[in-house]
């Protein structure tokens, strides 16, 4: 996924912590992720001190076969990855809606995202009332801006204390003051125009805030940087997910149709195929607990564990590699000049085994003017279809390699060329500090859910356009331009069937019957087009 866009700058793109005043773009540079360490230990991803350097060293020809790959010896150690002590991305703030509760599963954890009016911010609360553990999510934010659960009217403020018991008699004990009565908060912070949360009620982490804050991207809060952003549910698990969008080599194939990829031509290649793969050459640079810089011909690729993917332009040095000193001694040395620059953000989410979410943006500097004269459905349609376009494949890989166990992947995977880098760099880390897989806490990991039909496993209204501002309206003014042409279909032709033989002239009463005719034709292909964009759109690779 990370190919679907050229990226022209030899600029480079990074995340930082949090911005203690509005962000300048491009200015400095460091490739490293900073934090305070008195909740957890989290080390620098690339820290110019020492580095570590690991290379995937995978043959673009197929004489080398082995999948014990060198580099191995640098993944020895002990030093585990927590999943619940990490900043979790929820949703797109554009896509939540202020005046009811959101509903939302991350890490197995069901939480509801709503508005505190009297705070002015989202808060994220476990999605279950005290009383008896009916969803949150169900009920409303009530006059006084209270979320209310609708099972029995129980009500709470932002601080998750309950506020009003209708139950409780007036002159009785205060029950709702009790602990027990208590929602459970969890820590939230609105960032990058996205709800993050920390997926954990313990005390312990009310003010994690204030010690560790989730990656940090200017581009997407800078005003002269277009940042569009979509989000998709989608049956696969989120290790198939992520290495799906480290793969740049599936692009030309299980898109072709759909994506315009500029051919290449390699040099002593006699055999050549319609689709035009070519090889690629992907480096890993650094690798270790918080993640890893990859680096191939388009520019650099970085790893945030455990959600952030991105696509950055390369950066051109003496060493051909990239240290948090040497951006900054650039930057400091050589004068900023704006060229045009485009990103690929992919924030990857846990949802539960066999299931994941993405929320992806593409900020860029230049024609910024299209995305603000072009619906964001618009945009929504080509991307959902590009993800329908593998999800079917993705969906059957996961449980093969289900089967076979995620511990045996590079047994059962062949991977001898260097196109599969990032792929395997990534199986690599979730070998050394996760066990090969999510550690999913008390969630019972031991199967995947059965595979629903086809067009169940593809559906878009349920995964993407109910979580959608932008395409909700967008299907509710289609359906009703849908119900306007019919209406005008059959309005045309009771005129014509009703009017007396003398009282119209044969043009108007061919002319009313052929515009029947055409708003019925219109009325058709504008539901099949509704079908087809918001509900389901089946993809045929063979006749492609």
């Amino acid at each position: 996924m990370d190919a679907l866009i050229s990226l022209p700058s030899p600029h480079t793109f990074h995340l930082s912590p949090f911005p203690s005043k509005p962000p300048h773009p491009l200015l400095s540079l460091p490739f490293h992720h900073h934090h305070h360490r008195s909740i957890k230990t989290h080390h620098h991803i690339f820290s110019p001190t020492k580095p570590t350097r690991l290379n995937a060293q995978l043959s673009s020809s197929p004489a080398t076969t082995t999948t014990d790959l060198p580099g191995d010896e640098a993944l020895a150690g002990d030093e585990k990855f927590n999943w619940f002590a990490h900043w979790y991305p929820l949703a797109p703030v554009c896509d939540l809606d202020k005046r009811a509760p959101n509903a939302k599963t991350v890490m197995g954890l069901d939480v509801v995202i709503w508005w505190d009016r009297q705070e002015g911010r989202w808060q994220v609360f476990d999605d279950r009332c005290p009383h008896r553990l009916a969803p949150l999510s169900e009920g409303r934010v009530d006059p006084w801006g209270r979320l209310q659960c609708v099972y029995h009217g129980w009500c709470f403020d932002g601080a998750g204390s309950c506020k009003y018991i209708p139950q409780a008699p007036p002159n009785g004990p205060p029950v709702h003051t009790f602990k027990k009565a208590c929602a459970a908060v969890y820590p939230s912070v609105e960032q990058n125009k996205i709800v993050w949360f920390w997926p954990s009620t313990d005390p312990q982490y009310k003010d994690i805030l204030m010690k560790e804050r989730p990656p940090y991207i200017p581009e997407l809060d800078d005003p002269s940087y277009t940042s569009t952003m979509g989000t998709r549910d989608v049956p696969y698990g989120y290790e198939v997910l992520i290495e799906n969008l480290m793969d740049p080599a599936h692009v030309p194939y299980a898109h072709h149709g759909i994506m315009r990829i500029p051919k290449r031509e390699v040099p002593a290649r006699a055999e050549v195929d319609r689709e035009g793969g070519v090889p690629i050459e992907i480096t890993i640079e650094t690798l270790n607990i918080t993640g890893f810089l990859a680096k191939q011909e388009l520019g650099y690729n970085k790893f945030v564990a455990p959600c952030v993917f991105y696509a950055m332009p390369r950066r051109s040095s003496s060493d051909d590699s990239v240290s948090s000193l040497d951006v900054q001694e650039a930057s400091s040395t050589k004068p900023q000049q704006k060229q045009r620059r485009i990103l690929l953000i992919f924030m990857c989410i846990p949802v539960s085994p066999g299931r994941s979410r993405v929320i992806w943006v593409f900020p860029r500097n230049f024609t910024v003017w299209i995305d603000q004269l072009v619906p964001r459905w618009m945009f929504h349609v080509g991307q959902n279809l590009i993800l329908d376009s593998d999800l079917y494949l993705l969906h059957v890989e996961e449980r093969k390699i289900a089967n076979v166990g995620p511990s045996n992947w590079q047994k059962a995977c062949f991977v001898p060329t260097k196109s599969d880098a990032m792929v395997v760099a990534f199986r690599n880390w979730l070998r050394k500090y996760s066990n090969n897989q999510v550690d999913w806490g008390t969630l019972s990991t031991g199967y995947l859910p059965p595979t629903p039909p086809r067009e169940e496993l593809m559906d878009r209204y349920w995964s993407h356009v109910v979580q959608c501002s932008s395409c909700r309206v967008a299907l509710k003014g289609l359906r009703t331009f849908e119900v306007f042409l019919q209406v005008i279909s059959i309005a045309f032709i009771g005129i014509v069937a009703a009017a007396k033989q003398g009282l119209m002239s044969n043009i108007t009463r061919i002319a009313f019957a052929s515009t029947a005719v055409l708003c019925f034709l219109a009325s058709r292909w504008l539901s099949h087009f509704i079908y087809k964009n918001f509900y389901f759109h089946d993809y045929n690779h063979a006749f492609r």
